[in-house]
């Protein structure tokens, strides 16, 4: 970390540096003898917790209102994310559609968005930062869950053809109130928050959110702690600061997944567990974060932030496969047929630790200009990252066994344990980067009922991988890494984003919009000898939607057609003589409509909702090598309909009812060979809740999988994770001041 605290001086010497000083554009002037027009304070979050309809956003940069982005934005605020007890990323993000998981590494974020990956190092943010992705994250600190549909590489730099997901952080507020909750439920479940919330000044204020959770889940226990103290002062003035810090530690259990079956499912109880008792996820984090907010005559802004953390991982899990056929009671492979309780279970080892570094600084400006007979909504900035990252590999040492006993499909939660500390972590590999991206927006005001958007990026990225101990066998292995390799890669690139708006009133938004995105090789951490010599992935994106407002401004859609390309993918070079070669040879596309429903119909009824039909995706270009999809298949995690509903009703000024539902299409995991029948069956699953309310003391009973639907909630080539079965979770909470 100390090494990364040079970075986090940036700010003064940029500010000091002409050439820097100068990157956003110049507010207008105030006139002589002028001051500042005063700045409304809030005394309520960026998203109120009573509804869960948004109408503002900051992932476009700079508080921005939803009708003026012309990309499909979808929000999951805290009224949402409270009703239905989402403690995770993953959680939250089953609540928008075009959503799917990938069952790859266990705490390694692997999402997928209208079928393309989130990158690992790329598309996932707090409070519009990069934030790597291989730890388990938490809500207790969400303000909401905001999800940019399409590329977004003009706003964020290097990232996914799919879209961006950034964490909105809870900021101190100028009031004193506080709240806190405890929830029981299944599974041995105990989780107990706090937020509070302090005015501290005329202008300042603290706030602490909290949260401990413990669970024993079936096996793959679960044990997090969580804090984030935020010390917020000039609220409401010319200059307005903030500083802070967020750890979250998870030291949890593991569930790595189960292997397929003829294709398909277990028929098994998912309250099951298979792995040993000594299987650990421990995945933190550690970040100091500060902003400083800098308000122009009228309506502009300098955001400048700054963020230096820490990343952890150290994963034991048991990848469970079916023994082979001589290890079976009857001596056969494993059918559905031979299929029993007496079925064999090998128990293998997937273990990884990783430690990283981050430092990252940006400064955004927003503001609205006129010049000439046009309105100007311009946004510019610039944004720095540094990051470090170490790989370690675990083994044994000389003497030591430990072996993973085998164990049958009958005899689940056996409470088998080896002492998984006798491993001994030796750093492997390294990663070392450094990312610059500048970027300037104009939306503008052609006409009364026209808008037109243009932006324009510049990326650089360098980055320096350098492996210990080699990986593969030169004598076998022609693509094997050599003990001490090292290998280097910068890439700089621009991104676009163009787009058209026709708001005829303020009820109405419609939109047009085309932009670009790319990846680089480095989003993996590492290097080898084909990657280090391949240029960036490309993708286009072109949207047509509508933002519509109804019910005297109460509920709110979203409707979008979409047409996504990924042009030059990475694929193995089959037909080179050098197979190690990577070549940008591959292109995919998914085409479909997206469709977000959110607020009141009437008073008492609410309703959120979000849909996705993709009928058309398709590996277009394929090189056929090892790893890469069919030429003219499906993507993998590309399910053509996926979909959530979720409505609550205040039958009286006491009690409230919800109920929801979620759904996708049958689907299959990402890069399975042209003869491999692995798929997941489409499932629905329903959730219930009720509330009563005592003046500030809150009662919620919340079901979840009412009817104990077996389906695969994230899913791998060669295995599965099974959903959670029907749990129940009571919460108590009470707001006081």
């Amino acid at each position: 970390m100390n090494r990364l605290i040079p970075f986090a001086l940036l700010p003064a010497a940029l500010a000091a540096h002409p050439s820097f000083a100068q990157t956003a554009p110049p507010p207008e002037p105030a006139p002589a003898g002028t001051t500042l027009a005063p700045v409304p304070v809030r005394a309520k979050a960026e998203t109120d917790k009573d509804t869960v309809r948004a109408t503002t956003t900051r992932v476009g940069k700079g508080q921005q209102e939803l009708r003026d982005i012309p990309q499909s934005v979808t929000v999951v605020t805290e009224r949402l994310i409270d009703d239905r007890n989402l403690d995770t990323l993953k959680e939250a993000l089953r609540n928008t559609a075009g959503i799917s998981f990938v069952a790859a590494e266990g705490a390694e974020e692997d999402i997928r968005l209208r079928g393309f990956s989130l990158q690992a190092s790329g598309d996932i943010f707090i409070d519009g930062m990069r934030d790597p992705a291989f730890y388990e994250r938490d809500s207790f600190d969400w303000d909401r869950l905001e999800v940019l549909r399409g590329s977004a590489s003009m706003l964020f730099g290097r990232g996914s053809t799919g879209g961006a997901v950034n964490q909105v952080s809870k900021q101190p507020m100028l009031l004193t109130q506080h709240e806190v909750g405890v929830t029981l439920g299944s599974g041995g479940y105990l989780r107990g928050v706090g937020d509070f919330n302090l005015r501290t000044g005329q202008d300042a204020a603290l706030r602490i959110n909290a949260m401990v959770t413990d669970a024993e889940r079936w096996g793959a226990p679960i044990d997090k702690r969580g804090i984030a103290p935020t010390f917020r002062w000039g609220i409401g003035t010319a200059d307005e600061f903030a500083v802070g810090l967020y750890h979250l530690q998870n030291d949890n259990g593991i569930h790595y997944g189960l292997p397929w079956l003829e294709g398909g499912l277990w028929p098994t109880d998912p309250k099951n567990y298979y792995g040993m008792s000594s299987d650990i996820n421990h995945t933190g984090t550690t970040q100091l974060r500060g902003y400083h907010v800098h308000r122009f005559a009228g309506r502009s802004e300098l955001r400048t932030q700054v963020r230096v953390a820490d990343y952890r991982r150290d994963q034991r899990a048991s990848a469970i496969r079916f023994g082979n056929a001589s290890l079976q009671p009857d001596g056969q492979a494993v059918t559905r047929a031979t299929f029993d309780a007496d079925t064999v279970l090998n128990r293998g080892s997937n273990n990884k630790r990783m430690d990283q570094k981050t430092a990252v600084l940006q400064s955004d400006y927003s503001g609205t200009h006129r010049w000439g007979q046009m309105a100007h909504r311009v946004a510019a900035g610039i944004d720095l990252m540094r990051d470090e990252f170490e790989n370690f590999t675990l083994s044994t040492p000389a003497g030591v066994t430990l072996a993973k006993p085998r164990t049958t499909v009958g005899t689940p939660n056996d409470g088998a344990w080896i002492d998984e500390s006798l491993r001994v972590a030796t750093l492997s590999r390294t990663f070392a980067s450094n990312a610059l991206g500048v970027y300037v927006q104009d939306l503008i005001q052609i006409a009364p009922a026209w808008k037109l958007l243009g932006g324009l990026r510049w990326d650089r990225f360098a980055g320096r991988y350098r492996n210990l101990t080699g990986q593969g066998n030169p004598a076998t292995n022609p693509c094997a890494v050599p003990a001490d390799a090292r290998y280097r890669r910068s890439d700089s690139l621009p991104s676009h984003r163009v787009g058209v708006l026709f708001q005829p009133s303020d009820e109405q938004s419609y939109h047009l919009s085309y932009g670009t995105s790319f990846n680089t090789s480095g989003d993996t951490y590492q290097y080898d000898v084909g990657s280090a010599q391949t240029p960036p992935e490309k993708s286009r994106n072109v949207e047509l939607g509508a933002k519509l407002d109804w019910a005297q401004g109460r509920f709110s859609t979203r409707a979008a057609i979409f047409h996504s390309t990924k042009t030059n993918e990475r694929n193995r070079d089959a037909d080179s003589v050098d197979a190690c070669n990577y070549v940008l040879s591959g292109e995919r596309h998914a085409a479909g409509f997206e469709l977000d429903l959110a607020g009141r119909l009437t008073p008492q009824w609410e309703i959120y909702a979000s849909y996705a039909w993709i009928p058309s995706a398709n590996v277009d270009r394929s090189s056929g090598a090892a790893g890469t999809e069919v030429q003219g298949s499906r993507p993998g995690l590309t399910p053509r309909h996926s979909g959530t509903v979720w409505t609550t009703y205040q039958l009286t000024p006491r009690w409230r009812l919800g109920g929801g539902l979620n759904a996708k299409s049958a689907d299959k995991p990402v890069g399975l060979s042209a003869t491999s029948s692995n798929r997941a069956p489409s499932y629905v699953s329903a959730d219930l809740m009720a509330e009563y309310a005592i003046g500030d003391l809150l009662l919620k009973a919340n079901l979840t999988n009412v009817t104990n639907e077996h389906y695969a909630e994230y899913v791998y080539r060669g295995h599965y994770v099974p959903a959670q079965p029907r749990t129940l979770q009571l919460t108590v909470s009470y707001r006081f001041h």
